[in-house]
């Protein structure tokens, strides 16, 4: 029984040292697109940075036109800058993270359950650009946005428009 162990930790190890001298080759630009290798650390290391308890958590609120409005304005006003008003990541800021911000019409964050979403909204991740969001306790507002990004893969044009008037502007745009 030790010995399969020890030989998978020893494999696993020789991996990770090859994996890093590699990268250290090449060096850790952000303006690289990671690696298949780093997308799975990474999205693994998001599932595990979620506590369980949060993960089976339902959101409170409905998800009816006033919920998803209310999230969608809160969305343009705080979070498009880096996500983009169509959830794609597709902004200068977006581009620039590392890693990306993520396209959240797709599986990967559609298929997170509420409870994570509402959770990396809330807290954050670290070692990534995404910050900690909302009051320290309960925050309605993630919820909002919870119910919003469940919405993205339908976003119609009309809303995404609407967006744009709510988006920051800069003292030169005003």
């Amino acid at each position: 029984m030790r010995r399969p162990l020890l030989v998978m930790t020893a494999i696993v190890a020789i991996a990770a040292g090859l994996f890093g001298w590699v990268r250290m080759q090449q060096g850790f630009s952000a303006r690289e697109e990671p690696s298949r290798v780093e997308r799975l650390i990474a999205l693994t290391l998001r599932r595990l940075a979620v506590p369980a308890g949060a993960r089976a958590a339902r959101n409170p609120l409905p998800a009816s036109q006033e919920v998803v409005a209310e999230g969608r304005a809160h969305f343009a006003d705080h979070c498009a800058s880096c996500h983009a008003n169509n959830g794609s990541g597709e902004t200068p800021i977006g581009r620039g993270l590392y890693p990306r911000a993520p396209d959240m019409r797709k599986k990967d964050t559609q298929a997170l359950t509420d409870g994570e979403l509402y959770w990396v909204i809330h807290n954050g991740i670290r070692l990534s650009g995404m910050p900690a969001w909302g009051d320290a306790d309960h925050d309605e507002d993630s919820w909002k946005l919870v119910a919003f990004i469940r919405h993205l893969p339908s976003l119609t044009p009309q809303e995404e428009a609407e967006m744009e008037g709510l988006n920051p502007k800069s003292p030169t745009e005003l």
